[in-house]
């Protein structure tokens, strides 16, 4: 792949992403790269506020003044020396201390796309503070708080993914291809449950790691319904009581990857590397859905995730479909979790 931006910049996109730098090199050149920075200037953000150590006011100054500093209010970043030290991820350190680099990054582009990109950024942060203050901050052993309601989780997976997918909306509309006005609020909508269905299995899949640092994304209320409480999530045998609530979240993520397959299928036939670079990210959230189906998840030491040889099987099916004809539909309707909908038949 081409440098995106500069050498130093386009390292630590591939360094601090295992999942989301395959999906790039199919992105068209035109937006390619402010997806990318727009990536990096957020996980710098979750860096911050996913940090286990510091006081909640400490990381939330250092957020906000990073923030500040990014969106131009501000031209002085905190001081990430202490933080960078004290992370596991030593990708993560090496991006802490490179975030000015990655903030200066924006002065490549145009105006208008710089104004997408931190317009994003700040829905993404404003999600960030609202989890530090809600949970704290990631501290092992802890209590755990849930969220209160489904409308919150909503919101959360809106804050944090959701808004990319308008983000992403809005490159491609910018720079790439043109609809009808009425198919353009569809786009977006569709565009929002896409980000929303990446974020939810997120979710669903790091249940046991959330709650070993106190923060539990299932909401209270509906955990109620199935006479449970936060805290029975610690046991793997809880699991059979759990399950059908699981699949309630499973299912509702399945809705939402619908929606971003018609996403796709609104896509010009001719935008191939547009129409891959979404289809990746469905074609692997299909298949990590039927694994979390599957498994036990409430059990940490089952790793439920999609190995790497399965992702470069991934992406020699989607070259295959896209030169076939009817062949993106065919790939994403075979490889859609069905379990649960064959049930309700």
């Amino acid at each position: 792949m081409s440098v995106l931006i500069n050498t130093k910049i386009d390292n630590l996109l591939k360094s601090t992403s295992r999942s989301f730098y395959p999906t790039l090199k199919y992105l068209p050149k035109k937006i390619r790269g402010q997806i990318g920075l727009l990536y990096l200037l957020a996980r710098v953000a979750d860096t911050i506020a996913d940090s286990k150590h510091g006081e909640t006011e400490e990381l939330l100054r250092i957020l906000n003044q990073y923030n500040d500093v990014a969106q131009g209010i501000n031209n002085e970043l905190p001081d990430f020396s202490n933080l960078a030290e004290i992370q596991d991820n030593l990708n993560e350190a090496e991006l802490l201390r490179n975030a000015q680099e990655v903030i200066d990054g924006l002065e490549v582009y145009e105006k208008d796309d710089q104004e997408r990109m931190l317009e994003c950024l700040q829905i993404i942060v404003d999600g960030q503070i609202l989890d530090l203050e809600r949970f704290g901050t990631a501290r092992e052993g802890g209590v755990i708080s849930a969220l209160s309601n489904d409308k919150e989780l909503d919101d959360y997976t809106y804050r944090v993914a959701g808004c990319v997918g308008v983000f992403w909306t809005k490159m491609s509309l910018a720079h790439l291809i043109s609809l009808p006005s009425p198919k353009e609020q569809e786009f977006f909508q569709k565009g929002i449950r896409f980000g929303k269905a990446l974020q939810m299995i997120n979710i669903l899949r790091d249940i046991p790691a959330d709650l070993r640092f106190g923060r539990c994304y299932i909401p209270e209320q509906s955990l109620l319904r199935y006479d449970m409480k936060p805290e029975d999530l610690l046991n793997p045998n809880n699991i059979e009581k759990f399950r059908p609530l699981y699949d309630e979240y499973l299912d509702i993520t399945n809705d939402h990857l619908d929606a971003a397959v018609e996403y796709i299928k609104m896509l010009p036939e001719t935008q191939f590397r547009l129409k891959a670079s979404c289809m990746l990210p469905v074609l692997i959230g299909q298949r990590t859905v039927t694994l979390l189906r599957e498994g036990n998840i409430l059990d940490s030491s089952d790793i439920i995730k999609v190995t790497r040889d399965e992702m470069k099987s991934y992406a020699r099916k989607l070259l295959r479909a896209l030169i076939i004809p009817g062949g993106v539909k065919r790939l994403l309707e075979k490889n859609k979790d069905n379990s649960n909908r064959e049930k309700s038949d």
